[in-house]
């Protein structure tokens, strides 16, 4: 009689822990996202962005003919709670996390997914994060490091400013935002002429318009949350402010232009994504959100929904679940719209798990971001 040496399930977790996945059942995913709290909109909005992709990849036959199995959990938007809960999917054994959005919890959350070598996708900008050699971090947006001089060529050829006053929120994404954009306009010759702190929430933008308006700077370079960007945009508009209004994703965000109303008009930025943006595959991810949940998508669904069919490209072209050769295998790797449409562009990774693609520069007009500029990867890719 043949014997049969049967795996204890605390050992096959183990095994399960350490990358190697068993190859039959559902696919783990799970989101750590900003379901409430200062980040809602952006968390909200990555989460639905990802559910869309799963719905879509698993109605295809999944992924190496496995079904996706998505879990989000909400982060409250606080790092501790990320931390907490990056922890509880560890456990879980998640082959991939997607999410927080947030810088400040992403930067405290990614430390447990790095020890259980789990891959580990983000919304966040600020340049720290990927500047930490964790080799299972890759983003869904440009870095700040990437974006700021783009944004900081545009006011110094277009806008001719010399001079511009900063308000940004004084956060990890705030901060790193301030120091790059910084650095960027130094490089273009520009000067910094106020340089405005504001606190996450905070509601009254009354004291730090005015500073911008005494400054006398050229224009305004506005870098906070959503929430916050709205409020900030209604104070320059009731402050009667008539100079160039300038900003990155945040400033000019769907939510941002509901919220702001009539003062969005005339807001300048530099997108990443937009679903305004001509591309076909771009113009059929706005359809089909629409019609998934019957609003308008932000940048953040588009992050989260780019995000899960990279996941699907890379696994694909791992030939198995293995969190250890995911991670090698998307570094240095491009994924091409044309093979993959759910990318939406072309995107390349670099050996830190920055991406590189198109961009855009859109300005608010009656209400609707316009494409006013297509902005090409700061390397072409191959």
């Amino acid at each position: 009689m043949k014997k049969f040496n049967l795996i204890p399930v605390s050992l096959f977790g183990l095994v399960v822990a350490n990358g190697c996945f068993a190859q039959q059942g559902p696919i783990p995913i799970v989101g750590l996202v900003e379901l409430s709290g200062t980040g809602a909109t952006a968390g909200t909005n990555f989460d639905n962005g990802v559910k869309l992709a799963v719905k879509e990849i698993n109605a295809a036959g999944g992924i190496l003919g496995r079904k996706i199995q998505y879990t989000s959990m909400d982060t409250q938007s606080a790092p501790q709670t990320a931390k907490a809960l990056a922890q509880k999917a560890v456990d879980e054994k998640a082959y991939v996390v997607m999410g927080p959005v947030f810088s400040g919890s992403f930067i405290v959350s990614m430390a447990e997914t790095k020890r259980a070598e789990i891959p580990n996708f983000t919304g966040g900008e600020a340049a720290n994060i990927t500047q930490q050699g964790n080799p299972y971090v890759f983003r869904t947006s440009f870095t700040q490091s990437t974006a700021m001089p783009k944004l900081a060529r545009y006011i110094k050829d277009a806008v001719k400013a010399k001079t511009v006053a900063i308000v940004w929120v004084n956060n990890d994404f705030g901060k790193g935002g301030r120091d790059s954009m910084t650095k960027a306009l130094e490089a273009q010759g520009i000067k910094v002429a106020a340089d405005v702190s504001t606190d996450p929430g905070q509601v009254d933008f009354s004291a730090a318009v005015l500073k911008v308006k005494q400054s006398n700077a050229d224009a305004a370079f506005v870098y906070t949350n959503e929430e916050e960007s709205a409020r900030a945009l209604r104070e320059f508009r009731k402050q009667g402010y008539a100079k160039p209004i300038i900003g990155e994703t945040t400033l000019t965000g769907q939510k941002v232009i509901e919220l702001a109303g009539d003062a969005a008009n005339g807001a300048v930025a530099h997108v990443g994504l937009t679903v305004d943006a001509p591309q076909p595959q771009i113009k059929a991810f706005d359809q089909k959100f629409q019609a998934e949940y019957k609003y308008k998508s932000d940048h953040n669904g588009m992050k989260g929904y780019s995000g899960m069919y990279v996941v699907k490209a890379i696994t694909e072209k791992v030939g198995k679940l293995d969190s250890k050769e995911f991670a090698k295998a998307l570094h240095g790797a491009t994924i091409r719209a044309k093979d993959y449409p759910g990318v939406l562009l072309d995107v390349h990774f670099d050996a830190n798990g920055d991406l590189d693609r198109e961009s855009f520069l859109v300005k608010v007009e009656g209400g609707k971001q316009v494409v006013t500029a297509t902005l090409p990867p700061v390397s072409p890719i191959q």
